[in-house]
């Protein structure tokens, strides 16, 4: 063991003979283990909420949609097939959207028609796994659910959400109305048609509970006077992460005519407002780590006056002053080091274990931390990523040494002659 590395060890410990490290020590490291603890769990619990709202946005919409400047689609099934040829595509389907009314008696709420094609769109976006009644397959014809409901009438699936607003269950009655109706003499009659509710989801978005409404392709053609025509066609692609360069593959293919946005497009506020939450969540804790370098530093200059006389033997006996700047270091770094293995291991206990942690915390207390009714989740999101725990661990030790420097480089200017003028 190299002796400046000894001797650090040794400074570590308490004046008198003890085992026991000082309690100013202590608490320099503990104050590194709560900011690396704190570091971690906040950021594991943005990063699960960050994936968490991905994974709702996209088991209702497409990686990528392809749509037309200024208007529908002519031959969609050809320019599906071209798609379906471009690399990095899974799958495709068409798709029709245009925002329209539901009414039931007295309630009426206004929402977005999706007419999506049954056995196409199950290979594209995740509808089907939101349903909790009924099933997909169910808008391709007078299906019976259950027993319930008028079987000649065309199916149509809402949202958790929009049932409840509008009192339906499953197998109601409800009024499609289109603003864009027949004109006659006494003016524009809005276009009205009756369907029967075959299924309902939840996504867990009330945005998305809350106003979107699912019918048949050729429904919704037949009702919005659409012809063979379709609004957009929605990819499924292989690597949700690099549907920026597919979209660029397929705006070059396609032409001028047609462009292509991906799902980080559409939701590029909400995704970019989460991740700069998260940057600065990563400053702001950093300043817990940046706190408990003080106490280092604090430590180290108590040090280097506690030991004048140490300092002043070693230099006369032949130490130079890199030598004694690296004792004070390699003290200050076994405290950054100590600490941050202390605040690792805390911290990720406590987030692999996070929603058995807040569950036991919630039945001892009585405390919500949060309303599923307000946040729609099933469960508290919690993901640690490899690179943010590597990232605060090099934080924490580089943050830990730039403190040592300073007070290092102090204790190395000492001369043997002025530490024993004194003595």
């Amino acid at each position: 063991m190299p002796y400046e590395f000894f001797i650090g060890l040794r400074y570590l410990r308490a004046k008198r003979k003890s085992t026991f490290i000082s309690i100013i020590t202590f608490i320099s490291i503990a104050g590194v283990a709560l900011g690396v603890l704190a570091l971690i769990v906040v950021l594991a619990v943005m990063t699960g909420f960050e994936e968490d709202l991905k994974g709702k946005i996209l088991g209702t919409n497409a990686h990528i949609v392809v749509l037309k400047g200024g208007g529908e689609i002519q031959g969609y099934p050809d320019l599906v097939r071209k798609l379906k040829k471009i690399p990095g595509v899974v799958a495709a389907t068409p798709f029709i959207y245009s925002q329209v009314m539901l009414s039931r008696g007295s309630n009426v709420s206004g929402v977005v028609l999706r007419g999506v094609e049954p056995e196409t769109d199950i290979h594209v976006t995740n509808l089907e796994k939101s349903l909790i009644q009924g099933k997909l397959r169910d808008l391709e014809g007078a299906v019976s659910v259950k027993g319930v409901g008028d079987t000649s009438l065309p199916g149509v699936i809402i949202g958790k959400e929009l049932a409840k607003n509008l009192n339906l269950y499953l197998g109601d009655t409800v009024n499609l109305v289109s603003p864009l109706g027949n004109i006659t003499p006494i003016g524009m009659i809005p276009k009205m048609k009756r369907f029967r509710v075959s299924g309902i989801f939840d996504t867990g978005m009330y945005e998305y509970d809350s106003t979107l409404a699912y019918v048949r392709l050729a429904e919704a053609q037949s009702f919005l006077s659409m012809g063979e025509a379709v609004t957009g066609i929605q990819l499924k692609v292989d690597d949700v992460y690099k549907t920026g360069e597919i979209c660029k593959e397929i705006n070059r293919t396609l032409g001028s005519q047609y462009f292509a946005r991906d799902w980080m497009q559409m939701n590029k506020n909400i995704l970019f407002a989460l991740k700069t939450e998260k940057v600065v969540m990563f400053i702001i804790l950093t300043l817990i780590v940046l706190v408990a370098a003080f106490g280092i530093a604090s430590t180290l200059f108590m040090v280097v006056m506690e030991k004048t006389r140490d300092i002043a033997i070693l230099k006369s006996m032949g130490a130079t002053g890199r030598s004694i700047m690296k004792i004070f270091v390699l003290e200050g770094l076994i405290i950054g080091v100590a600490g941050t293995a202390i605040g690792l291991m805390g911290g990720l206990a406590i987030a692999f274990n996070l929603e058995s942690i807040v569950d036991v915390v919630q039945k001892v207390t009585g405390f919500q931390f949060f309303s599923k009714d307000i946040y729609y989740l099933n469960h508290f999101p919690s993901q640690v990523v490899a690179s943010d725990v590597l990232l605060i661990s090099v934080t924490a030790v580089l943050i830990s040494f730039v403190a040592t420097l300073y007070p290092s480089w102090q204790g190395s200017r000492l001369t043997p002659a002025e530490a024993l003028r004194y003595e």
